[in-house]
């Protein structure tokens, strides 16, 4: 069973929804990152069941628990796993399906692959195991931010209703995550009423990550977008994903499609109908995804199914379910294309340290500097001496590091 992602930023999830608990594993990080605990909760709440009626009413707080790799605010290269305990798992909700098939839902296809299969809500296959993928991008998120890599996703429809204007500072503002705010309240009455028809509904969430430089991922089978799309439709609910013009492209001319280059205008390139990928390799433009999500195959309308006997049987689904996944899958989807360009960065870090960004050069230099004034002041408390500098001694430990570090010093 692949419950691990990636090759240098490894993310291993675990737990069920109606288990005690759920968790996530992430392997990969060096020692010394700043890493924000309260940034993950953020994350986590944006995912949180129960934020409006558009949404499943479990209560969840959903809190991270980290047990290990993290000390001090900072991670200490040993593995960081995170622990999310369940406090409104209702496995008895599920009792009457136990021997139902639900359609949409992976319980015929994990029945068939392994013989046994957990009913309460899908355990494994549940919606719920994407609360460990966001904590997880949570962190992919803290480590691109200091390269100058920001991510945002919204929704772009919901059934037939599309989004006509965009405006980022709206996402937020409304359940569904619409960068339109006009259409967004369209959005939110569709659901609904979908919701009180005992039925539910799919849309498009794009994803867009800014600041992605040029040269990122690998050519031929490890194609960034390969590795972005394999991310995307690892998400249970997501049924098609695309890059930039995406489908769309399959309608134009080489003329049209084509994305100029241009020296003079910032980024290099007059439009990006690529979306910020050529031959699977980040070209500095913005990166542009979209995932087609699938409606809620939880509904109360009557379905046809069967039972594990193979006897026709009639199933209606009860119980606290999304009646649209949109709004929920924004984070998500974010935390997939996170932890995708960490791995990334991560690769690329690793093929050109020798010859590293300015920027990267500046954390190492920091961090040097802070494990030098660290032993400075264990050497003055060995000694007897505080450990508190004076603003003379401060000034004077700088002056050292610059003549026996600088250039110029030599």
């Amino acid at each position: 069973m692949s419950n691990t992602f990636g090759d240098n930023f490894r993310v291993t999830t675990f737990g069920e929804s109606h288990g005690p608990a759920l968790g996530v594993v992430i392997d990969g990080l060096k020692a010394g990152i700043l890493l924000d605990v309260d940034d993950i909760a953020a994350e986590l709440q944006r995912r949180r069941p129960g934020q409006s009626t558009l949404s499943s009413q479990r209560r969840e707080e959903d809190r991270p628990e980290v047990l290990s790799g993290v000390f001090e605010g900072k991670s200490t290269g040993a593995p960081i796993a995170m622990l999310f305990r369940n406090t409104d798992a209702r496995p008895k909700n599920y009792e009457d399906l136990k021997d139902l098939f639900r359609p949409g839902h992976a319980d015929w296809t994990w029945w068939q692959k392994f013989g046994i299969r957990d009913w309460r809500g899908g355990g494994r296959s549940s919606g719920r195991e994407t609360l460990s993928r966001v904590a997880a991008g949570a962190i992919a998120k803290q480590v691109l931010a200091n390269v100058g890599v920001e991510l945002y996703g919204h929704v772009v429809s919901i059934g037939e209703l599309e989004a006509t204007h965009f405006d980022r500072a709206v996402i937020e503002a409304n359940p569904v995550r619409c960068g339109d705010g006009e259409q967004a309240v369209h959005m939110a009455e569709a659901i609904e009423q979908a919701r009180l028809d005992g039925d539910s509904l799919g849309g498009v969430v794009e994803v867009v990550a800014l600041g992605v430089p040029a040269g990122w991922g690998e050519p031929v089978f490890g194609k960034l977008d390969a590795r972005l799309g394999g991310a995307l439709l690892s998400i249970g609910a997501v049924k098609g994903v695309e890059l930039g013009a995406g489908f769309a492209a399959a309608k134009l001319r080489g003329s049209e499609m084509n994305d100029a280059l241009d020296s003079t205008v910032p980024g290099g390139f007059l439009t990006n109908r690529a979306g910020g990928i050529l031959g699977g390799i980040s070209s500095g433009a913005p990166i542009v995804l979209r995932a087609a999500v699938k409606p809620t195959p939880s509904i109360h309308k009557a379905q046809q199914t069967i039972d594990v006997h193979g006897v026709p049987q009639t199933i209606s689904i009860g119980g606290r379910h999304d009646p649209c996944i949109c709004p929920r899958l924004v984070p998500v989807a974010e935390a997939m294309v996170a932890i995708v360009l960490c791995d990334a960065y991560l690769a690329q870090q690793a093929r050109t340290e020798a010859a590293s960004s300015p920027s990267q050069l500046a954390h190492e230099q920091a961090f040097c500097d802070a494990e030098l004034r660290r032993w400075v002041l264990r050497k003055r408390a060995v000694g007897g001496l505080t450990q508190e500098l004076t603003d003379e001694e401060e000034a004077a430990l700088a002056e050292v590091l610059r003549v026996l570090c600088e250039p110029s010093g030599g």
